[in-house]
């Protein structure tokens, strides 16, 4: 377990990291046996999801006390653009989706980026700090977890090997570190409501692996 103040937030969402370890989806991936059209679906939600978090992590950036936060959230939003995008994308080829925007985002993944998006542009740098940190650091234990076991689909061991990649990992332990130099300096007030907004996005990250499980579209 880590020290400082991410420390605490992990203890914190220890519950929904355990759940979203134990949920089928995941399962599925490393074992080989998930449905294909179920993967496809989370990756065209996925792929949705990421161009609102290089959004959000834009505007956080745009609220950063430093001139090194500025440039890290601003190098990640560009990451985040580039590579992991270009992945969903050939994966999107191979799956046979040829144009992601005529597929509706789910209720879900509508739920996620509008909160993401809300308390970026409306709270304070630590706000939509607190509320991105569970993407980035959920994403990098998983890939660590998972890539244990591996997978006999290329398919799902290409999108295992981008999370557990050193070169990701290395990205969140730099998100990390500022978490931990920003955490302490919070007022008891901030504090408490960036530990909210953490513990609610890690909850909807098991949201958006089970909405994609149970495939996921809109009601009525």
């Amino acid at each position: 377990m880590r020290d400082g103040w991410t420390g605490r937030l992990w203890a914190e969402a220890a519950g929904t990291y355990a759940a979203i370890l134990e949920h089928p989806f995941l399962a599925g991936l490393t074992d080989g046996s998930l449905d294909p059209e179920l993967f496809t679906h989370y990756v065209v939600q996925d792929a949705h999801y990421l161009r609102d978090f290089a959004r959000t992590l834009t505007i956080v950036g745009s609220k950063a006390p430093t001139h090194g936060g500025v440039g890290m959230f601003a190098r990640h939003a560009a990451v985040t653009a580039e590579v992991e995008l270009a992945l969903h994308e050939s994966l999107l080829t191979e799956l046979g989706i040829q144009n992601i925007d005529a597929m509706p985002l789910a209720p879900t993944t509508l739920a996620y980026t509008s909160y993401l998006l809300a308390t970026a542009y409306r709270g304070t740098f630590a706000d939509g700090f607190a509320a991105v940190l569970p993407c980035y650091w959920i994403y990098a234990e998983v890939g660590a977890e998972l890539v244990k076991s591996g997978s006999p689909d290329p398919r799902y061991q290409r999108w295992i090997d981008t999370y557990a990649d050193d070169e990701y990992q290395t990205i969140v332990a730099e998100v990390l570190a500022l978490a931990d130099d920003v955490g302490p300096a919070l007022s008891t007030a901030d504090e408490v409501r960036a530990r909210a907004h953490f513990a609610t996005t890690a909850r909807y990250e098991w949201m958006f692996w089970d909405a994609a499980w149970r495939r996921e579209v809109w009601p009525v």
